[in-house]
């Protein structure tokens, strides 16, 4: 044989050898712990030629979900977006994108209620300790709410949304205005029915019903609860979260600058403790940081809209006077308005919900 023919034969081995490795190395199967980083790197050069949603049509849904939250890191605004778009629930009107106010407003990632798990920030705190002028530090506060699920569910008791639900609640105030309303069995028509401090409904039957799902209060406002009612516990101080798991054992006999009841009669497993960052979030969000702090009332409000699908609001507003009084007392101070919270605020802003159809205001008579 030449040696012309026997380089030829050498290169056509050469080249067939190369085109063997070649296909090898580009079909080999990845191990499964290289095949995501792998797909993701294609992800990143695919992007670069636009093309990112033709070349991934083939991988599978969970691949995706993976890779987005690799490569698409998504921030609050963007998760609180797809929150808000869940599936709507089964009332006639849900909260839905045609409520622009609300909307503009309500982040559904911030947890109304604290939990076992809960993890507040420092700067939360230090917000929240400025309220009523608390001299403790961070380590107190944590301290103060471990404690709290020692003897309480480390989980708050919620009736989770679904698309055939509707869950409805009437958070009944307790404005003048609900004097001779007779709204009683309205109110009690509503799965959750909301009322605020000690707002009695002995006596008042006729206009404020007897239904009561949950008592908002703070310690200075505290009243003795059936078996079945939730105890809403707004903390403004320390000293406001170490009342709860004292009043309901040993007692609180603590000194304080304001009377606090020192026992109350209610049930453990339906003790619930609002949020400090909720607090402050109603009122940087949807107060736009007006008073010094939201009002209980103004805040059970937007809590409602948290947990419940249909909210309809009683007893709210001053009377024809713009007096701020109860329906079950008579006010002696006619020049009292509304301390450090922003009540003419707060209403408006009730207004513009219920003008959007968000809530349904009830005015009385």
């Amino acid at each position: 044989m030449t040696l012309t023919w026997k380089m030829l034969i050498f290169l056509f081995t050469l080249t067939a050898a190369g085109m063997f490795f070649k296909l090898d190395f580009s079909n080999r199967q990845l191990p499964i712990n290289e095949q995501l980083p792998y797909k993701i790197a294609q992800v990143h050069r695919m992007q670069n030629r636009g093309s990112l949603d033709e070349k991934l049509e083939d991988q599978s849904l969970q691949e995706k979900s993976v890779m987005a939250k690799n490569i698409f890191p998504q921030d609050q605004n963007a998760q609180d977006k797809n929150i808000q778009e869940k599936t709507p629930c089964g009332c006639q009107k849900c909260f839905s994108k045609d409520d622009k106010f609300f909307m503009s407003c309500f982040k559904p990632s911030i947890e109304p209620f604290l939990s076992a798990s809960t993890m507040l920030s420092l700067n939360v705190f230090m917000w929240w300790k400025r309220l009523q002028y608390e001299r403790r530090d961070f380590n107190y506060y944590k301290t103060a709410v471990a404690n709290l699920f020692k003897i309480f569910p480390p989980v708050p008791s919620l009736r989770k949304p679904s698309p055939g639900k509707c869950r409805t609640c009437a958070v009944v105030g307790n404005s003048v205005n609900l004097r001779g309303s007779s709204y009683g069995s309205l109110i009690d028509a509503h799965d959750i029915v909301i009322r605020m401090n000690g707002g009695p409904t002995t006596g008042y039957e006729k206009d404020v019903g007897t239904k009561t799902t949950h008592r908002v209060l703070y310690p200075e406002s505290a009243v003795d609860l059936d078996n079945s009612t939730h105890l809403v516990v707004f903390a403004f101080k320390i000293q406001d979260l170490e009342w709860p798991t004292k009043a309901l054992t040993t007692g609180f006999y603590t000194r304080s600058h304001r009377k606090v009841k020192q026992k109350i009669n209610a049930n453990k497993d339906l003790v619930m403790v609002v949020n400090p960052a909720f607090m402050k979030y109603v009122h940087e969000i949807w107060m736009k940081r007006r008073g010094t702090y939201p009002s209980t009332g103004f805040m059970t409000l937007i809590l409602s809209l948290h947990v419940c699908d249909e909210v309809h609001v009683f007893g709210f507003g001053a009377d024809s006077n713009r007096n701020w009084s109860h329906y079950f007392e008579v006010l002696k101070n006619k020049n009292y308005r509304t301390g450090p919270h922003s009540g003419s605020n707060e209403y408006t802003i009730l207004k513009q919900l219920a003008s959007e159809k968000t809530v349904t205001l009830y005015k009385g008579s």
